[in-house]
Parts: C-alpha cells; structure tokens; sequence
C-alpha cells in the first residue's frame, strides 16, 4: 500500500471516529435532559426499551472507536493494511468496505468456519 492509499484510509478512520463521537455526544445530552416523569405506564416502559436500546447502540459503538483507535494506531506502526494471522496483505476492496479489518478475507471465513463448528458442538 502506498503514502496514498494509507492517508485515505487514516483521514476515513478519523472522520468515522469523529462521527461516532459526535453522535454519542448527542445521545448523551438527550439523555440526560429527558428526565421527565411519565405517568402512563406503557408510555413509561416505551421510553424505557427506547433508552435501554440506544445505551446497547452506544455500547457497540463505543467497542467501535475502540476498533478505529486500534487500526490508527496500526497505521502509526506500519502495520496496517497486513493479515494478523497470515502476513499477508488485505485488499483495498475489503479495507474500503471495513477499515477496521485485521484479516484477509479469506482468514475472516476461516475464522468463522472454526467458530462456527466450535459453536456447533
């Protein structure tokens, strides 16, 4: 991978992170000025799954950034863009689509294949 290609990817990872960043912020805010009282208890229960959901959609974003900060760091030490279990390159196709990638497409299935059988026993 070229100079190039790796800022492309840096300045892509960096405005993904910002964008989760940004709208955690806001979930936060939302969330600490709806503290109103509701007395109808299927409305009370209603707002109660709507925050329980939004705190398990921060939750995985926040594993997220922490994903994006591991590939950043990775590119500060020239290792970004290579298989952690092969070596190998991973294609700019799969980088484009998931920066986050640590493995080949083809070690990713893999992986999957011992999970799942694992999983099935």
């Amino acid at each position: 991978m070229n100079d190039r290609q790796v800022e492309y990817f840096r300045r892509k990872l960096i405005a993904w992170r910002e964008d989760l960043l940004d709208e955690s912020r806001s979930t936060v805010a939302v969330l600490q000025g709806d503290t109103r009282n509701i007395p109808d208890v299927a409305d009370r229960a209603s707002e109660e799954t709507d925050r329980a959901l939004e705190l398990r959609t921060r939750d995985r974003q926040r594993k997220l950034i922490s994903k994006i900060d591991s590939a950043l760091r990775r590119i500060e030490e020239g290792e970004y863009g290579y298989c952690e279990k092969t070596g190998d390159p991973i294609s700019l196709k799969r980088l484009d689509a998931r920066p986050i990638a640590t493995m080949s497409l083809e070690a990713q299935e893999r992986h999957e294949r011992r999970e799942k059988v694992h999983r099935d026993d």
